[in-house]
């Protein structure tokens, strides 16, 4: 027995030593991993909380790309409303023109009817039997015109046809492109709400401490705004002052002045303006406290064009939908010779608009969760002004 077991090969064990080469090249790499892992914990540190003047930029950023989106938003809108109103007309058009293709087959039916049974006597048979040579003559005339009317009845027919395909593919067409305007109506609203959000979200994050930090920004800001305001109050109040003095110059001379209205600058204009402006201001005024809602254009909430144009209609004057549109109305004017009435745009991407009051203010429909206020005109960056009439 011995001897048998001098022969037994020794089992290989599955398992390897502490210090073979598998078991060091193993330990390394978790290392590797572990050191690798906690470099990139070191070199990917947590952002920095933005500070509350990055939150105020980023807030007014985003609100001002509201603005823009919800021009976008009405300006498909009121797309969308004009492409509604031609596809209701060409379905119109649609059903009168299948009502006329019916009535074409009606009377083609009825000239064929009547001459099939015209057709079932011949000629001599039809001689035969009439009370008359002169009766058939007629008879036959009246087949002759018969046959004359069903051909005019047949090119009716085939026009009212050629008509009624033509008003099928045409509401076809309107009704694709309304489709489009939809689409672009939804993608319009979805931006606003999204820039909206993420609006709220970045102030939902400060404490009370750096709320009331961005309190006295905003603060700041508005009062750097009221004293350019004041400024241009006071000019206003100079130039018309000197426009009076100029008048009564005038009045021995001339017997009486001109109306040259109030404002700025060279402050000269008809009386018509005055008059409609007087009227757009009294109706913005008693608009004020009303809320901004975006697409609203009333009565008991605006966004900021919706609020201009609803005040020049009180005015009599029909102005477009949006900023983009209403900017290229009337006549240029530049702030030094603003009148009130007149129509106030910022940005650079004609986001907003108010309507000028006199004195440096405006009247407007600031942003979602204000309401309609007088403001100074210097509380964002000017782009332009128009004088809509």
């Amino acid at each position: 027995m011995p001897a048998l077991a001098s022969h037994r090969k020794s089992r290989t064990r599955t398992g390897v030593r502490a210090n073979s080469p598998a078991v060091g090249f193993t330990t390394a790499a978790l290392a590797s991993v572990t050191l690798l892992s906690t470099q990139s914990a070191t070199a990917a540190p947590a952002e920095p909380k933005p500070s509350v003047e990055e939150v105020q930029k980023k807030v007014d950023d985003l609100y001002r790309q509201a603005g823009t989106a919800t021009q976008q938003y009405n300006k498909a809108k009121e797309a969308t409303d004009t492409q509604r109103k031609s596809v209701d007309r060409v379905l119109d058009d649609v059903a009168k023109s299948a009502d006329k293709v019916n009535e074409a087959r009606r009377a083609l039916g009825t000239y064929a009817a009547a001459q099939y049974r015209a057709g079932a006597v011949g000629p001599t048979a039809a001689l035969m039997f009439a009370d008359s040579p002169e009766s058939y003559f007629e008879q036959t005339q009246l087949m002759d015109r018969l046959t004359e009317r069903q051909q005019e009845a047949v090119e009716d027919f085939q026009k009212e046809q050629r008509s009624a395909a033509k008003q099928r593919a045409k509401a076809t067409k309107s009704l694709e492109t309304l489709t489009e305007s939809q689409d672009s109506l939804k993608l319009g609203k979805q931006k606003v709400q999204n820039k909206l959000a993420a609006a709220r979200s970045l102030l939902s994050e400060l404490t009370e401490q750096e709320k009331a930090r961005l309190a006295a920004l905003e603060r700041k800001k508005e009062e750097e705004a009221r004293r350019k305001a004041e400024a241009k109050a006071k000019e206003e109040a100079a130039e018309r002052k000197r426009q009076e003095e100029a008048r009564e110059a005038e009045q021995p001379a001339t017997g009486g002045g001109t109306d040259s209205g109030s404002g700025g600058g060279s402050g000269a204009t008809d009386g018509t303006y005055a008059a409609k402006a007087e009227k757009v201001l009294a109706f913005a005024r008693a608009q004020i406290g009303k809320p901004y809602v975006w697409g609203a254009t009333g009565p008991s909430s605006y966004d900021c064009s919706g609020l201009t144009g609803a005040a020049w209609k009180a005015a009599g004057v029909q102005l477009p939908r949006t900023t983009w549109d209403q900017v290229k109305v009337g006549k240029r004017v530049a702030t030094a010779d603003l009148l009130p009435g007149d129509l106030v745009f910022f940005y650079d991407d004609i986001s907003h608009v108010g309507i000028y009051k006199g004195d440096g203010k405006m009247i407007h429909a600031p942003k979602p969760g204000a309401n309609v206020r007088e403001e100074s005109i210097y509380y964002m960056p000017i782009y332009g002004s128009v004088r809509p009439v």
